[in-house]
């Protein structure tokens, strides 16, 4: 077992409860801001307006940023920057970070956007609010709210009881912290996070997108993927709700190794009429290059639907393996589409 097979993907997992859970989000942490919104508008993510402005917050590590633009009850429009921190030490210009990215807002566009801050390290005393700066009479006061979750501990009941998305996900993102030493218990809080999502009256989609982020957020060891499968596998027959399909890294790795296997069957049989070892070199070759076309297709499908699975005529052009494995990284982690498209080549002619 490795540090790296523990590793909670705090930012993958955040980034994409913040685009599907946008609303609860609010409802969940920022009820006043929530309350103030005309929800039946719509809103719009503009995250690539603030990485323009702000080109630190398409990098940045251990912090996830989004901005959306809505429309308040009052029929005014609004834009409201999300900023959480997921890093486990303090951050000493988090505040000041706030300030910018909500000051640099404001001068382009003329509007104030409403910063938020979601605090999710493991201090209990870290709760930066505020950023202060001038001197000799001349000075900036700049306040944001700021959620800390380490706040919801000890609340476990609650949130298994609660029917907003976030709910799962607070609950989820703590247990990993809580269980990084102890591995029985953080199978244990996985296989019961997961069951919990049924009964909740979640929808599919929201189940299989939830199921994700619990995945993402509470890693396990080799050993531990597959007993997790299983035991989730025999719930859902139980169930007679097949909805979850397997952890994301242990589908990959069977995607893979069932490509593999078909790529060296015909490998072989190429081979016997080609030559034995440049056909199970090739048969395997093809088998990597069909195993991660299989995750990537998977991963479309999650993060971005139908538009996503129309780039995969243009992702079967990738032929080398390791321009596909770049690719199949970058599927988990692009901001938009528009990205991965710029990524592969262009549209096949029909």
């Amino acid at each position: 077992m490795t540090v790296d097979e523990l590793a909670s993907e705090f930012d993958t997992a955040w980034k994409e409860a913040l685009e599907w859970f946008f609303e609860p989000f609010l409802a969940f942490f920022f009820p006043t801001v929530h309350g103030g919104i005309d929800w039946s508008r719509g809103y719009e993510f503009l995250d690539k307006e603030l990485q323009q402005l702000v080109p630190e917050a398409a990098t940045g590590r251990g912090t996830v940023d989004k901005l959306a633009k809505a429309w308040t009850a009052a029929g005014k429009e609004a834009w409201v920057l999300i900023h959480v921190e997921v890093q486990s030490n303090h951050d000493a210009g988090f505040a000041e970070r706030m300030y910018v990215y909500n000051h640099r807002l404001r001068d382009k566009h003329g509007r104030m956007p409403v910063s938020l801050a979601v605090l999710g390290d493991e201090s209990g005393t870290w709760r930066p609010s505020e950023y202060h700066a001038g001197q000799w009479g001349c000075e900036v006061r700049f306040t944001f709210p700021a959620v800390k979750l380490v706040d919801y501990r000890g609340r476990d009941a609650a949130l298994e009881a609660d029917t907003n998305p976030f709910a799962a996900i607070a609950l989820a993102h703590l247990k990993a912290q809580e269980t990084k030493s102890n591995l029985a218990d953080r199978y244990d809080w996985k296989i019961r996070l997961v069951k919990g999502l049924f009964g909740r009256g979640f929808d599919k989609v929201r189940m299989r997108r939830l199921f994700h982020v619990i995945d993402w957020v509470i890693k396990l060891p080799k050993v531990q993927r597959v007993q997790f499968k299983q035991e989730i596998e025999e719930f859902q027959k139980e169930q007679k709700m097949p909805l979850l399909s397997p952890t994301e890294e242990l589908w990959k790795e069977e995607a893979e190794a069932e490509g593999m296997v078909k790529g060296m069957a015909k490998g072989v049989a190429q081979g016997m009429a080609e030559g034995m070892a440049k056909g199970v070199a090739q048969g395997m070759a093809e088998g990597m290059a069909q195993g991660m076309a299989q995750g990537i297709e998977a991963v479309l499908d999650l993060r971005f639907g139908a538009e996503g699975l129309a780039l995969m005529p243009r992702v079967h052009q990738l032929t080398d393996a390791n321009l596909l494995a770049q690719f199949l990284r970058s599927s988990k982690t692009a901001p938009d589409l528009d990205t991965l498209r710029s990524l592969l080549p262009p549209q096949p002619q029909v």
